[in-house]
């Protein structure tokens, strides 16, 4: 029976608001350079006030991932909360431009405003980031309608999202709905901070809930607290049946019961390393998605990750799927 979508996603609905300025401006306003930084309210409605020339896109880390699968001719969804504001109707709206289904109505006023990035870029291409969670930082069960959840081929967590309890319900609400609808639930780490905050409900869920998993080195050796990589990797493949690390220009390493592939990554010189992992993840879930075997997922993967690295933002803007036929993978 064909699922309604072959991928759902559920994360921090974030509205990137991008600005070319320079260290002067950086100096002047406090901002410290080439960090991401998360910031209160009042703060942020500074800093977007003092913003030039705007740019705005549909961010955060599993909605990036589903706008490179979007890009991919997949059907997607994305589970998130934005309020009804302006950045929260043009979220919404972006979304559903791009061919992903949004099914969480925009919450009325008196609610935390929409979440955003400030990113503030220099012309030697650093970018220093301000991120007001906002409201979609609240996310929780409520939100996850099962329907939707349930009738997904792969569901995509982000590890952010863990930092509150409501989170956590959210997960696994949406990870139950989708294994009763017979379909594959999956997380990416997101953060060796956020592992190490919330270690033991991580370890449960990679265990109990997760059937693959995507991190960095310095996630996968936080979860199992090593500082020995092959022991992770060894721990997590007895508890979770897809494991995948990315090494930083490492090669990646992919263990499927028991199979294990390594591929190499394209060195590219980066232009904008954000959502090198974001994409990286499209292109995985997408072999995995059209039933392709591991190396060959994580080899669409690298190509993907370096293709947003070559250009500003953290979308694809070239066509990844032309880039698989070119290295003969489709």
């Amino acid at each position: 029976m064909t699922k309604r979508y072959q991928v759902v996603g559920i994360g921090n609905a974030i509205v990137d608001v991008l600005s070319q300025t320079d260290d002067h401006f950086l100096d002047h306003m406090g901002i410290e350079k080439g960090i991401m930084q998360l910031i209160e309210r009042e703060r942020a409605e500074t800093l977007y006030g003092a913003m030039r020339q705007r740019t705005e896109a549909p961010g955060g880390s599993v909605a990036n991932t589903l706008a490179g699968l979007g890009n991919l001719g997949l059907k997607t969804a994305f589970i998130g909360r934005v309020r009804d504001d302006t950045l929260g109707r043009f979220y919404a709206k972006s979304l559903e431009l791009e061919g992903t289904d949004f099914p969480n109505a925009p919450v009325p006023d008196g609610s935390l405003p929409t979440s955003r990035s400030m990113i503030f870029v220099t012309p030697d291409g650093e970018r220093s980031m301000n991120t007001y969670l906002g409201i979609s930082a609240d996310l929780g069960p409520e939100d996850v309608a099962e329907d939707v959840a349930g009738d997904a081929e792969f569901l995509f967590l982000e590890g952010y999202l863990f930092d509150k309890d409501k989170g956590k319900e959210a997960f696994l609400k949406a990870a139950r709905a989708c294994h009763k609808g017979g379909g594959k639930a999956g997380i990416a780490l997101s953060d060796p901070f956020c592992v190490d905050r919330h270690r033991a409900d991580f370890r449960r869920l990679v265990r109990d809930e997760m059937d693959y998993v995507i991190g960095n080195q310095h996630e996968w050796m936080s979860l199992y607290e090593t500082d020995n990589l092959s022991l992770a990797l060894a721990q997590a493949q007895a508890e979770c049946s897809v494991v995948v690390c990315t090494r930083s220009g490492e090669d990646v390493v992919l263990i499927r019961d028991g199979e294990r592939a390594e591929v190499p990554v394209h060195r590219v010189v980066p232009v904008d390393a954000t959502g090198a992992g974001d994409q990286f993840a499209a292109g995985f879930l997408y072999g995995l998605a059209t039933g392709l075997n591991l190396k060959t997922a994580g080899h669409m993967g690298t190509i993907a990750a370096s293709e947003v690295i070559s250009h500003f933002g953290a979308r694809p803007e070239g066509d990844v799927k032309a880039l698989f036929r070119g290295q003969g993978l489709i």
